[in-house]
């Protein structure tokens, strides 16, 4: 009789299947805005298709982490392989941080030789229709990645909607400057799109590191933990210094249980297996790690402290 998966592991097959999606969608996108740069010759349209090929590369390194990620943990790494989707998101960071300088480049080049519209018209109307593919795939990476916890496909989502709002930008501005004749906008457009992607860019990288660094769960999360030990310590006296870090899709908490002294081994132990199941259970992906004490450590006065 065929094993069931466990839920984790039907999660971790639909992420990659999409972070491999993901790949053909980007790959498509960047072909389109390609072919409404080269019947534009807008430098605006070149940096909007310029930026999709850091977005081929990026879901490639995407599909990469989410496989390391699912790996199970082993001898040599025993919390697991959660932490490889921050390396990614790092990556992308990068990459568009790199794109956008050579966009700057090309742009100084537009400055200074000049630029010349072919069919900006055809151009705009292939670009627009890359850019509504753009917004309904970066809807879907940020939604199933916030569902399934999965940092690659957040970071992958949030950058293709600054692609999408680089992509505005062009339209508007390329429209502006068929209308005016001032084709001197469509480099200037280009800039203002290359500094907005190098913010992007810079941001995930950030926000990437803090999370390799062990960064705490969210406020919510932590005050979720804390009902869950307030509703199922019964038992207990106290639960102090709740910690938590957040690698990939996992979160470690672990905390110190404060049980009256003559409370046996055998019931302290079922005071904790009912913690564990119950806060695992709320929070999925979470482990927990519980450290029982005496009732002469109760502490007073400790700000998170769960008294029971």
């Amino acid at each position: 009789m065929p094993l069931t998966p466990s839920p984790a592991a039907t999660i971790t097959s639909k992420i990659t299947r999409l972070a491999a999606i993901n790949i053909a969608v980007a790959a498509a996108v960047m072909g389109i805005k390609y072919l409404a740069y080269l019947v534009s010759g807008s430098v605006a349209l070149f940096s909007d298709a310029l930026e999709s090929i850091v977005n081929v590369m990026t879901a490639i390194a995407a599909l990469i982490a989410v496989r390391i990620s699912s790996q199970p943990a082993d001898e040599k790494h025993p919390f697991g392989h959660h932490k490889a989707e921050f390396f990614a998101a790092i990556f992308e960071g990068a990459m568009i941080i790199i794109a956008a300088l050579l966009i700057l480049m090309k742009c100084y080049e537009a400055f200074r030789y000049g630029v010349t519209l072919q069919q900006p018209g055809l151009g705009l109307t292939i670009n627009t229709a890359a850019a509504a593919i753009n917004g309904l795939w970066a809807y879907l990476l940020i939604k199933r990645g916030e569902a399934w916890r999965s940092p690659a496909l957040v970071a992958d989502g949030h950058h293709l909607y600054t692609d999408v709002v680089t992509s505005a930008g062009v339209i508007v501005g390329l429209l502006l400057a068929i209308l005016t004749g001032w084709h001197w906008l469509d480099p200037l457009l280009a800039a203002i799109v290359a500094l907005n992607i190098l913010r992007a860019g810079y941001k995930i990288a950030m926000q990437s590191m803090s999370s390799l660094m062990d960064q705490a769960a969210s406020p919510d999360i932590e005050e979720r933990i804390r009902k869950v030990i307030t509703i199922n310590g019964h038992g207990a006296m106290q639960a102090h210094d709740i910690r938590t870090r957040q690698a990939g899709r996992a979160l470690f908490i672990e905390f110190h249980l404060v049980v009256p002294g003559r409370m046996t081994v055998y019931d302290a132990h079922v005071i904790c297996d009912r913690l564990e199941d119950a806060i695992e259970a709320e929070i999925e992906g979470s482990e927990v790690v519980i450290h029982v004490e005496p009732d002469f450590k109760v502490k007073t006065g400790i700000e998170g402290a769960v008294d029971l």
